[in-house]
């Protein structure tokens, strides 16, 4: 006898050790993908940060396809083609002074403990500062390292030595200030965390140019030369985790191009195969080259049909007018959310370069509104949008993140949508505030 659909759905979820999602995706093209229903979604968030060419993009397979058919795995011992290619390209593509690549991580995690273990072998130092909404990882080391205390308050872990300062969230400053008064107090005031709240001994700075999970805060202009010149006067290496914001996301090919910061290592990985095939890489400046490999590596790290992905996607995204692409389309999708949050005073804020956005949902007090942003969410997905809310789905922001290959019409679909739901949320939120009508009366709607 042949399983149902559903039989099979709740067999897996008997079996499956968390919870599962509701639909099946089976096939996925370009910004769109489809569940097993036949049901079709705008994927907004580039199935998780990392689509950045969108599914299944024909050049990336075609060139995944070549390379099985000649060495899918090799040693780390070895040297393949396509690694080398890959950290040539990286060298190359990397902001000025950040020329040495490695390749031995396997994902976002993985590069930042790496990232981590050479700082703190370079400086002989231990301490790693991080912002209060940082994500640094998953893994039992980066998730000692994250911001928020959510992810380390089930799990005994050793001490680590990281020191939480306030981000330079303007929108919801932790020091009451605006930027144009504040004398950039969350730089300045890191000085007193060293002092105060630090071992002493502080090895880095491992900080999201625009915070991926902790709600798409984007720093003032001033913020990030202010934090080099700070980590500078004291001996401290400033990382970039670029796992989100590298590649074109932001409109330019890495967050420090848009920020014209050099940090003295930095992150890659998620949009670095444009396929989803995982791949992390640390590229340092050449000064801290001095460490033996054996520090730090992982099995899947270099993979080498990973690496023939991120070389053929490092090409597309080179390509001349790609990332006018991201800054045109993301231009589209910012006018049409603000002429909504116009419309709509539930929306807070809308924020972000690029197409890394962020919409923060607020209560009628200005108020954080994790609820709301669910249920916009929920009206969103409803319509065939995928999004995400931030701080694992405990925060209040709507992370938009679709394909950097979106085109202006689509641009203009999805915000579409996006006033749809908000219509929708709207309107379901007066009719909570309505009074019922008693009970032999006409709904006010149908009163004459």
């Amino acid at each position: 006898m042949t399983e149902s659909a559903e039989e099979r759905a709740a067999a897996t979820a008997r079996v499956a050790q968390y919870r599962l999602g509701d639909e099946q995706l089976v096939r996925g093209e370009g910004i769109r993908s489809w569940d097993a229903s036949g049901r079709e979604y705008l994927d907004c968030v580039s199935g998780t940060f990392n689509l950045i060419l969108g599914h299944h993009h024909p050049e990336v397979m075609a060139a995944v396809r070549a390379q099985t058919e000649e060495l899918v795995f090799a040693s780390s011992s070895f040297r393949t083609e396509s690694t080398d290619r890959l950290m040539r390209d990286l060298a190359a593509l990397a902001p000025a002074g950040l020329t040495r690549v490695n390749l031995r991580s396997s994902g976002g995690s993985t590069a930042n403990e790496g990232a981590i273990r050479i700082a703190q072998h370079h400086t002989g130092r231990r301490d790693v500062i991080v912002p209060f909404r940082g994500h640094v990882g998953q893994t039992i080391a980066a998730a000692g390292y994250n911001g928020s205390s959510r992810m380390r308050a089930p799990f005994h872990m050793p001490p680590l030595g990281a020191v939480h300062v306030p981000d330079a969230y303007c929108f919801r400053c932790f020091y009451r200030q605006t930027p144009d008064s504040c004398g950039m107090l969350c730089v300045s005031r890191i000085e007193d965390f060293i002092t105060y709240a630090s071992s002493g001994s502080v090895a880095c700075v491992l900080i999201e140019p625009i915070s991926g999970m902790g709600g798409n805060i984007v720093p003032p202009p001033d913020y990030f030369p202010a934090l080099r010149a700070l980590c500078d006067e004291h001996g401290i290496v400033l990382i970039f985790d670029e796992i989100q914001t590298a590649f074109g996301r932001t409109g330019q090919m890495f967050a420090a191009d848009l920020f014209g910061v050099v940090p003295h290592m930095m992150t890659v990985s998620k949009g670095l195969t444009g396929s989803g095939l995982p791949l992390a890489a640390i590229v340092t400046e050449e000064r801290m080259a001095d460490w033996d490999r054996s520090l730090h590596g992982f099995t899947y790290g270099g993979h080498n049909l990973a690496a023939a992905a991120a070389v053929k996607t490092l090409e597309i995204v080179r390509r001349p007018g790609f990332l006018e692409n991201v800054r045109r389309t993301g231009a589209i999708l910012t006018e049409r959310l603000c002429a909504l949050q116009r419309e709509h005073p539930m929306l807070g804020d809308v924020r972000g370069p690029g197409l890394m956005l962020g919409l923060e949902l607020v209560r009628p007090d200005g108020g954080k509104a994790p609820e709301l942003a669910h249920t916009f969410q929920r009206a969103l997905h409803a319509r065939g949008v995928l999004t995400r809310v931030s701080e694992h789905g405990l925060g209040n922001v709507i992370e938009l993140r679709p394909p950097l290959i979106l085109t202006p019409a689509e641009a203009h679909l999805i915000a579409d949508r996006f006033g749809e739901a908000l219509a929708m949320v709207a309107a379901e939120a007066v009719g909570r505030t309505m009074p019922a009508p008693r009970v032999g009366t006409a709904r006010p709607d149908r009163a004459g």
